[in-house]
């Protein structure tokens, strides 16, 4: 089964199965990404990093597939159904729609219109109805006129039922009506009645339409945002005659009364059946697609704050801005310790600006500072001019930094840890001149969808978003490197191979035994085994001159990773 897999996820992504088969086995091994695509380049053929990540993306959705077309076959077999040609028929099925839809038929059913008629013996009137050759139906269907069946209407009113489930249950038809809406679905929204003052923001979209297919994927998340709000109602169908129509091609086959039944029974199929499926499935499509475009966005916003370059280690005033709370400021070592702290108010409403600037000027003084960092939030402009209109004694430099997420750390358990006495103003100001200092060092104390990334953010796929950011992350840390002794927990969390026990791991044994002087000692620490070892040596570094195996690059590439 895995060389079939291999063999789907080349196709997929126009690589050798060759090539998948040894990610996937290198996976199984316990290989992470960062190392496969680092440091097994010969024998994947040069895959990157996405390529990895991608066979990794697929082999789990195939492997899910696979898992459900087991569960479909054995339920379906249970049930004394599955005929040679249904199996060959789900044994060759690549998408889990089509898998699904196969299965429709025979799926365990609630209590439906069709199982009430089926129960009252109306199936055989639906057979006669169905092949279109009767008449007069009519008649028919007075020979069923028993029991709970009151009249011929009541009866053929039943044989309906039962044809629009089978017109619904359809694969074929399925298939042809979802490429349907894919291509003429029209997205509508409405304005709920009373709503319009609280749904202001929303007023672009009271009465507006769209074929989903053409929406950009910022505007779908808008409607859809509006919807959850109780602001819109919104619709998702094409045109109403087309899908009938094609469910007349379909199943209408001549121009007699019972002809006219099923044309009776399509109209049902669509309205009560088929239409309220495939809006739920196009809306969860085409959401999914408007989610991982913005998905990308974030991650790619994410790794541009976390990869930002470093000012290194400088005596920083990290300043928090505002109004009418003034802004906070700390004074960093150049190692990111907090050595003072206090407040000025030069903005409204206490325009203390002359004795702002004076006491800035005597903490630069006092503290021998080497650069200014401030928050880009509310205030931020405002602060960062004074600061620049500012003359030192000494050569300061004046940063502004994106503060997403600082208020996130100043209130979590990290950051009381850090600085248990101390408030959350002052935490959120160490934070924005610490990830002045090094960012990514900073960023990976914040739950990455913490940070703030994107518009909508809240809106999109929550698991989705988490794994893709977390990605990024790994991604990040990797890429840079970290130095083994002077890492936090946070960060070598994050390291090819470690993760949150081993990395505590690492911190205990060097509070126990002091600095690594060797990567070699690693196995000297608990729980930390030869595939950890071997996973996350490569992206750990030592001050040059400690380490014999360190060279002057960030990335060893010469070290073999296995001793």
């Amino acid at each position: 089964m895995s060389r079939e897999i291999s063999k789907k996820i080349s196709s997929s992504l126009n690589l050798k199965v060759d090539q998948v088969s040894v990610v996937l086995k290198l996976m199984s091994e316990g290989a992470t990404v960062p190392f496969i695509s680092r440091y097994r380049k010969e024998a994947t053929g040069g895959l990157d990093e996405v390529q990895v990540a991608e066979i990794q993306r697929l082999d789990k959705e195939f492997s899910e597939l696979e898992k459900r077309r087991g569960v479909i076959l054995k339920t379906i077999e249970e049930s004394g159904q599955l005929s040679p040609e249904l199996k060959q028929k789900i044994e060759a099925v690549d998408t889990l729609q089509e898998l699904e839809d196969l299965y429709l038929p025979y799926k365990p059913k609630r209590k439906t219109l069709a199982t009430k008629a089926r129960d009252l013996g109306l199936e055989p009137l639906a057979k006669i109805i169905m092949k279109q050759n009767e008449i007069a139906p009519e008649g028919t269907a007075q020979r069923f006129v028993k029991g709970d069946v009151n009249d011929a209407e009541s009866a053929l009113q039943g044989a309906r039922h039962i044809i629009a489930e089978w017109m619904s249950e359809s694969a074929s038809l399925r298939s042809a009506m979802r490429k349907l809406f894919v291509r003429e679905a029209i997205l509508t929204s409405k304005l709920i009645k009373g709503k319009e003052d609280e749904g202001e923001k929303f007023k672009d979209y009271f009465k507006y339409s769209e074929l989903i297919g053409k929406m950009p994927s910022h505007r779908l998340l808008a409607v859809l945002r509006g919807e959850n709000e109780g602001i819109l109602r919104v619709g998702v169908a094409p045109d109403s005659e087309r899908p009938t129509d094609l469910l007349h091609r379909f199943f209408v086959k001549g121009q007699n009364e019972s002809s006219a039944q099923v044309e009776l029974a399509a109209v049902d199929a669509y309205k009560r059946l088929l239409q309220p499926s495939l809006e739920t499935e196009m809306r969860s499509q085409f959401k999914e697609n408007a989610d991982i475009k913005a998905i990308n966005i974030f991650a790619s916003n994410l790794a541009e704050l976390m990869m930002a370059a470093p000012v290194g280690q400088k005596r920083t005033i990290a300043i928090d801005p505002g109004f009418r709370t003034g802004c906070k400021c700390v004074c960093l070592s150049a190692e990111g310790g907090l050595l003072h702290n206090e407040t000025i108010y030069p903005h409204p409403p206490r325009n203390e600006r002359k004795q702002a600037q004076a006491k800035i000027g005597h903490l630069v003084e006092a503290y021998k500072i080497d650069a200014i960092a401030i928050g880009n939030g509310t205030a931020g402009r405002e602060t960062e001019n004074l600061m620049r209109h500012m003359r030192f004694n000494r050569k300061v430099q004046v940063y502004s930094v994106n503060e997403a997420g600082a208020s996130i750390y100043s209130a979590s358990k990290i950051a009381r840890d850090e600085f248990p006495n101390y408030d959350v103003t002052v935490r959120g100001a160490v934070s924005i001149g610490r990830r002045l200092m090094d960012p990514l060092a900073e960023l990976v104390k914040i739950d990455p969808q913490s940070i703030g990334v994107g518009q909508y953010q809240h809106d999109v796929d929550q698991k989705m978003l988490k794994e893709s950011l977390d990605r990024v992350v790994e991604s990040c840390v990797n890429k840079v490197g970290i130095n083994l002794n002077t890492a936090s927990t946070h960060l070598l969390k994050y390291v090819s191979g470690l993760g949150p026990q081993l990395a505590q791991s690492i911190i205990d044994f060097r509070a126990e035994n002091g600095a690594f002087t060797s990567r070699k000692q690693l196995k000297d620490v608990p729980r930390l085994g030869a595939k950890a070892f071997e996973q996350a040596a490569g992206f750990l570094r030592i001050n040059k001159g400690l380490d014999p195996l360190d060279s002057s690059s960030v990335h060893p590439e010469a070290y073999p990773l296995v001793e």
